[in-house]
């Protein structure tokens, strides 16, 4: 009677001796029971497959499959145990498909706490599955573990180009490193674009301008242009309200019917700007310079500036007709020489404000603050009816 050890294919442990009786048929049964797998095919210590039983000898080693392809058990993977009953240091992991040979070492020193040092630190703790090379199967992204192990090996985070971090991120996240995992989060947050509240550029407003017709309302609203010169632009109709113009050069810029409400204008020259039928409802304007301006529309069309904050602002000889300028500040002014004909200057704070020259004929300026106000020089009287409610 002839006898032979068996072993599942790619491995050369825990082999089995079965007597060879019957056919091929029966010996592969008593290979499945003895191995607990469906034993289809067998192959010999070369990688030979054997198809009849008469080519089996006395004592032959023999290598049962399930139908894979013979794996000569030299280049496996196995896991053995020393006498001590620790596993040996190298092993194997099948990332999706892709295979990674590393040390145990590796995976459990450098970060002990995390899901990968508790699955290879002891044996078996966790069911791990193996392949048929004894490659420990995990059913993650091959492209994202491999810089997390190269972490694992020398302690610095390296992240190929082409690879998306927020991938090597979540695998830190899946296995638990959270060392890295902190690591990565700071690198994507400084990889972001900041917030942009940049200044818009004279070259990159001018490109926008070029693009509109002269009567369409270009949309600026909130937009910041703060230091930009914009001088001796076309900015007719365009809505700046709430934008950010301080410190904004607008010399001789046309600004006709333009919304500047509730803009900020703080320490901007305006100086000869075309103010015609402009809307500065609730500006921020102080400190600005406005000398020369303006606002004089010849179709009737009255600047509103109500409620505007023009503490310190220069508008000596601006042409202000029929200019609404209710309950706004005034405080420290300066409007010499300026055009205040039929203006409304009602509730305004025109303390220590500079009138000195002013054209205030049928001037409303009742209620307004005029403590300290300068009113040298005056073109026309000004009638107490102007300024007593």
């Amino acid at each position: 009677m002839r006898r032979v050890t068996l072993f599942v294919n790619g491995t050369s442990k825990n082999g089995k001796v079965v007597a060879v009786y019957g056919t091929l048929s029966d010996l592969l049964s008593v290979a499945s029971n003895k191995l607990g797998i469906k034993a289809s095919c067998l192959y010999n210590g070369k990688g030979g497959l054997i198809d009849d039983i008469v080519l089996i000898r006395d004592d032959d080693v023999l290598y049962v499959s399930e139908g894979d392809p013979f794996i000569d058990p030299q280049h496996a993977v196995n896991v053995t145990s020393d006498q001590h009953g620790a596993h040996t240091d190298w092993l194997t992991l099948n990332i999706g498909g892709r295979l990674f040979t590393t040390t145990r070492s590796t995976l459990v020193s450098k970060e002990p706490e995390s899901m990968l040092a508790h699955m290879f630190r002891e044996k078996d703790v966790w069911g791990n599955k193996q392949d048929q090379l004894g490659a420990y199967l995990i059913d993650r992204s091959p492209e994202y573990f491999e810089p997390i192990l190269n972490y694992l090996r020398h302690g610095q985070l390296i992240v190929n180009e082409g690879i998306n971090i927020r991938g090597v991120l979540e695998e830190a996240r899946f296995f638990g490193i959270e060392q890295l995992a902190e690591q990565l989060e700071v690198v994507i947050k400084n990889s972001q674009p900041p917030e942009d509240h940049s200044p818009i550029s004279r070259k990159e407003f001018v490109r926008f301008l070029l693009a509109t017709s002269t009567k369409s309302e270009l949309r600026c609203q909130g937009l910041n242009f703060s230091g930009a010169d914009l001088s001796r632009l076309d900015l007719r109709y365009i809505n700046f309200k709430m934008a950010n113009l301080s410190r904004c050069n607008l010399t001789h810029a046309n600004l006709c019917c333009s919304n500047l409400e509730r803009a900020d204008l703080s320490g901007a020259n305006l100086d000869c700007a075309n103010l015609q039928g402009v809307k500065m409802l609730c500006c921020n304007a102080e400190g600005a310079s406005l000398k020369g301006c303006n606002f004089e529309d010849p179709s009737g069309l009255k600047a509103n500036l109500e409620g505007a904050n023009l503490k310190g602002v220069d508008m000596e000889g601006s042409q202000m007709t029929g200019i609404n300028l209710r309950v706004a500040t005034l405080k420290n002014a300066k409007l010499k020489n300026c055009n205040l004909r039929g203006a409304t200057l009602a509730g305004t704070d025109l303390e220590n404000c500079d009138l000195s020259g002013c054209d205030l004929q049928e001037a409303n300026l009742r209620g307004s603050n005029v403590k300290g106000a300068i009113f040298e020089e005056m073109l026309t009287p000004l009638h107490m009816s102007q300024s007593v409610r």
